[in-house]
Order: structure tokens, then C-alpha cells, then sequence
């Protein structure tokens, strides 16, 4: 918005640098002067549309989301018949406290401290990969529930850009237990299976809030590939994860830290 205003201003000086007709000088300067006034509504309207968006779901619980839409799509595409979504919406009381820590310790330590974005696992991230390590992904639970319900799943620096301006909008218009709420409610823990209800029914036959440890520990092993990594017949991978699991969430208190998000 600052660009486009500062781009107007200095269409004041479009005379003295025009070697042009008077004329056809004004018609271009009006005509650069309302493509930047409709540029500049635009970009009104869709921050208006996305902070409207983001505050109705402070309330509301979203049918679906992008990645459910996309995987529908795909499944359609590809011909996959026999795949069925399960997706089932379940109310923060009723979600066990076990996979709320779980979730918490495996994707996003900071979550009770940053504003959407943690920076200095940012900058761990980008520290390793010049070391030689892979490039691993920073992003937190916020921008992970910003990029579930609105955006694509190809990795793009437009796509991060988004998702990191939706993320910081979700994080002064929501509360940190709606935004794990949602996390849980939207995160992809298996092929075709959506949020913590449908994963607990599906892989342990029972529901959210009977959750154990174990079986939470074991749950969000999944979640950096839900298709890659299968909790019905977990990897050694899967298993020694579990355990690490299991003992950082002792170590980050548990209850105690849960208390930090009320």
C-alpha cells in the first residue's frame, strides 16, 4: 500500500521527465493514476476479506478446509474410488490433554511464547542447512493452521509469505487454545484422515479426550508425513520418536504448560 501510494506522488514529476505532448502526457499519468487507485482498493479489500475471515472463525468452526478440498480433488482426479475422508470436529473440552501436550512438543515447543512465528527456529533451521543438513521446516502450529485452511500445498516463498501474514492476523485475533483447538481439528493424521477424532476412532477405536500418553505420543509421530508415516503399523522410527516424545512432554510440565495458554 505504501509502494502504490508513493507511486502516485511521484507521477507529479511525469512532466519534467516526458519529452511528450502535453496531452498525451495527461492521458498517461491518468491512466497510471487509476490503475493505482484500483490496486489500492484491491489490496483493501482482500485484507479486509482476510482479517473478516480470520475473526469468524474466532467463533466458528470451519466444514472443511483447503487441504481437505485439495485431497478430495486429488482423490477425485486420480480415480481413487475407494478413499474415504473422515473428518469429525471436536470441542477443546473434549480433546485429551495428552495430545495437546503431544502435538505441542513435537511441532512447536514455543507455542505459548511466540506471536505466530518463531524466529529463532527460523534461524536454527537456516544455521543447519548451511552446515549441510537438510532443510528442515520452522514453521509453528499457527502457520501450519494458516496454511491447512486457506492455502495450497505446494511449497512456494509466495505461498510462506501468506501463510506467515496469516498466521501473525490468527495470532491477535484468536487464543492460543482456539488455535491448537483448530490445529487439532484440522491436522492430517493419515491418508484421507482429519483431526485428532477421526485419527483416535480410526487407529485406536476410541475417541479425543480418552487419549492416553502413549497412544498421543504416538500420534503426532505421524504428523510431518501423514501419508509417509502409517500409525497402524508404526516404523522403529515412529516408535523411538514416541519415546522422545514422551519425555519432553514431562519436561515441558505437561499441565503446567497447558495452564499457559489459558
Amino acid at each position: 500500500m505504501i509502494y502504490l501510494l508513493g507511486a502516485m506522488n511521484n507521477l507529479d514529476n511525469f512532466n519534467q521527465l516526458s519529452p511528450l505532448k502535453p496531452d498525451l502526457t495527461f492521458g498517461i499519468q491518468r491512466r497510471i493514476r487509476s490503475i493505482l487507485n484500483w490496486l489500492s482498493r484491491l489490496v483493501a479489500i482482500l485484507f479486509a476479506l482476510s482479517v473478516l475471515s480470520i475473526l469468524l472463525l474466532r467463533w466458528i468452526n470451519p466444514p472443511t478446509t483447503s487441504f481437505i478440498l485439495q485431497r478430495q480433488y486429488s482423490a477425485w482426479q486420480n480415480g481413487e474410488e475407494s478413499l474415504v475422508l473422515k473428518h469429525e470436529w471436536v470441542d477443546w473440552k473434549h480433546i485429551s490433554p495428552s495430545i495437546k501436550m503431544a502435538a505441542i512438543t513435537s511441532e512447536d515447543q514455543a507455542f505459548a511464547k511466540h506471536w505466530g512465528i518463531d524466529v529463532s527456529s527460523i534461524r536454527k533451521a537456516i544455521d543447519e542447512y548451511e552446515k549441510g543438513q537438510n532443510l528442515r521446516g520452522a514453521s509453528t502450529i499457527t502457520q501450519q493452521v494458516a496454511k491447512n485452511l486457506f492455502l495450497w500445498t505446494a511449497q512456494s516463498y509466495p505461498r510462506k509469505g501468506i501463510e506467515a501474514y496469516c498466521a501473525l492476523l490468527i495470532e491477535l485475533l484468536w487464543s492460543k487454545q482456539r488455535i491448537l483447538e483448530m490445529y487439532l481439528n484440522i491436522v492430517e493424521f493419515g491418508d484421507g484422515i482429519y483431526g485428532v477424532q477421526a485419527a483416535a476412532q480410526h487407529f485406536f477405536h476410541t475417541s479425543a479426550d480418552n487419549l492416553s500418553k502413549w497412544q498421543s505420543a504416538l500420534m503426532v509421530t505421524a504428523l510431518p508425513a501423514p501419508r509417509r508415516y502409517n500409525l497402524a503399523n508404526p516404523s522403529q522410527y515412529m516408535l523411538e520418536r514416541r519415546t522422545w516424545v514422551l519425555q519432553y512432554m514431562n519436561l515441558l510440565g505437561n499441565d503446567t504448560y497447558l495452564e499457559k495458554l489459558e
